[in-house]
Order: structure tokens, then sequence, then C-alpha cells
């Protein structure tokens, strides 16, 4: 028992510190979310709930224009695999990762949103420390922060009498952000540029209501491709 509790402070110890720029980022987000959530007229249960058991902050954003419009279910489902195509990508990334966390990638698959996975798939674990605990807290706590944002915005909602308008965009700055930081991380930028001219060239060709995925295809195809020279570590 004092192994496995040493196991557990290990790795959450371990994980916290990756987590804290996430928290603020997620505090902040999560508070707008649940803000906007109770302007459009949903009390604060709604963001609880959707962001414990959706965690995907993009679609709970677009969420609160499906709630108030007209039910189409089959449109929600397409949207919801449009905007979260990407995870698709992230999930064969994690396959070799995940593989040896037991029942935890239950929860990890779960709960793997874009900060998770670049925390996981990134971070320098150390030799001692358990890598299946350390991501189960990463993700976990990223869960957390998310939840304790939009409930935070659900409950305060009320209390907001300025213009709330053009909230919903700090989702698309949070991307920009970490795009920004993964590229000063990198040394070389090919996946990035690829990333780039993909999302300018797919919408000229399959229009902007429907590029996403062919996007996707296309980074995928193309750094596939281009996998073994980046192994090799060469310049492309």
């Amino acid at each position: 028992m004092k192994k496995r509790s040493h196991t557990l402070k290990k790795a959450f110890a371990a994980a916290f510190p990756y987590t804290i720029p996430i928290f603020a980022g997620f505090w902040f987000l999560g508070l707008t979310y649940g803000i906007y959530m109770n302007v459009s007229g949903f009390s604060f249960w709604y963001p609880l709930f959707m962001s414990m058991f959706i965690f995907a902050g993009s679609v709970e954003f677009l969420t609160v224009n499906m709630l108030l419009g007209a039910f189409h279910p089959l449109q929600v489902l397409a949207v919801t695999l449009m905007v979260n195509a990407r995870h698709l990508f992230y999930g064969i990334s994690m396959l070799d990762r995940y593989r040896a966390a037991g029942w935890k990638k239950i929860y990890l698959i779960f709960g793997m949103c874009d900060e998770s996975f670049s925390i996981n798939y990134t971070a320098e674990i150390p030799d001692d420390t358990d890598r299946g605990w350390f991501m189960f807290f990463v993700t976990m706590l990223n869960h957390f922060y998310w939840v304790f944002g939009a409930t935070l915005g659900g409950i305060c909602g009320s209390l907001i009498h300025f213009d709330t308008e053009g909230l919903d965009f700090v989702m698309t700055a949070m991307f920009v952000v970490i795009f920004l930081e993964q590229w000063m991380k990198e040394k070389r930028h090919t996946s990035a540029v690829v990333g780039i001219a993909a999302s300018l060239l797919c919408p000229i060709f399959f229009g902007a209501d429907r590029f996403m995925i062919p996007a996707m295809l296309a980074m995928l195809c193309v750094l596939t491709y281009l996998r073994k020279f980046l192994e090799k570590g060469e310049e492309v």
C-alpha cells in the first residue's frame, strides 16, 4: 500500500507542474464558456455536466447554438465529427504510449484534449515515475480545470453586465497560442508548414465549410511520406 501511495504521489508531483499553464488557459476559457452559456439562457448545470461529460471545448461552444436551434441530430453528429476529427490522429500517435496504461487508458482516451495530448506526447517523464499514472494525472487535472472554470462561469454569469459578444473567439485565440508555443519549441518546422499549407489550400478546393477532414487527411499523407526524413533529422 505504501509503495502504491508513493507511486501515485510521485506521478502527481511530476505531472502537476506541466499542467499549471493549462490551468491558466482552461480556467479563463472555461469561465468564458460558463458565462456564455449563462447569458444564452442556460443554468450553471448545463456547463457543469457538459464540461464533465463532453469535454471538448470547441464543440461545447458550438453546442450553445445547437441547443438554441432546431433539433437536427445528424447535423450535430456531422459537425462534432468534423470539429473533433483531429483526435483520430492524436489517437494514432498515442497508441504505443497508452498500450501499457491498463484500465487507465479508458479515461485517457476519453480525456485526451489538445493540451493533454501535447503534454503526454512531449513531456520528459522521469525514469522512476510511472508513465501510466503520469498521463492519467495530466489528463485528470486538465479535465478538472475545465470543469471548474465552466461551472464557476455558469454560476457567476448572472453577475456579468457588460457586452459579452465575441467571447467564443477565445477558443480560436487559444489554438493560435498553442501553435506558436509548439513553433518556438521545435527546431524544424516541417510539420507546422505542412499544416499551414493544408489549411490554406483545402478551403480553396473543398470550401470553407468542408475543408477540415480533407486538410487532416492531406497532413496525414504528407507527413507519412516525409516520416523517414523527419526521423533521420533531415531538413525537408
